[in-house]
């Protein structure tokens, strides 16, 4: 089996949702509450929570989890800055470390399930990347092999995994994540996905 660490993005302010998506109650728990428990009920090894505006109230959400938090106090540069930092410091801790999943905490759809079928299509085809699709978009959450964490760590500060996913495409297995799609981005995207009924 490999050893699969995941980073999970969750340290921009916002500032189009105009307050922190992180808290926004899904199912009676903040969003953020929700994307660690799918990162820690699923098969990889190692979780890393990267947050940075907001950081005190995000990590008091989270607290009682058994997991890595760090401060990207350098948030504000962009999601690939963070990316960065997340993905070193995993690095630094295991460097027997063979691929890392990248999550953001925008997707209230995000499961265990989809994080185990990325994993489970990697150790099947040892693809470089695997990476979820949705309406024909390739994107997060998305695996990547250690063989490309050079290239993730040189990527610009506002770039983040999908500038590599479509530098990759040729090595990029799909895995189906119809729901991944939604993703709540503005006040409207959480009132829409409030008035489906759908979770």
């Amino acid at each position: 089996m490999s050893t699969i660490g995941i980073v999970l993005l969750a340290a921009g302010s916002s500032s189009r949702m105009g307050r922190p998506k992180q808290l926004l109650p899904i199912e009676g728990e903040p969003l953020l509450v929700r994307s660690v428990k799918a990162a820690v009920g699923s098969k990889a090894h190692e979780l890393v929570v990267v947050l940075g505006s907001n950081y005190k109230s995000h990590r008091e959400v989270i607290a009682g989890f058994s997991i890595e938090i760090i401060e990207n106090q350098e948030w504000q540069k962009g999601m690939g800055n963070s990316l960065k930092k997340g993905l070193s410091h995993l690095i630094d801790k295991n460097d027997s470390l063979n691929a890392v999943i990248v999550l953001v905490c925008d997707q209230p759809y995000l499961s265990s399930d989809i994080i185990n079928k990325l994993i489970e299509e990697f150790e099947q085809t040892k693809s470089v990347i695997v990476a979820s699709v949705y309406t024909g978009i390739i994107g997060v959450p998305a695996l990547f092999d250690s063989s490309v964490f050079e290239k993730i760590l040189h990527l610009g500060d506002e770039q983040g995994a999908k500038k590599l996913i479509q530098q990759q495409l040729a090595n990029v297995k799909a895995v189906d994540f119809p729901k991944g799609i939604i993703d709540l981005d503005f006040p409207e995207d959480y009132e829409s996905l409030l008035g489906s009924h759908a979770l």
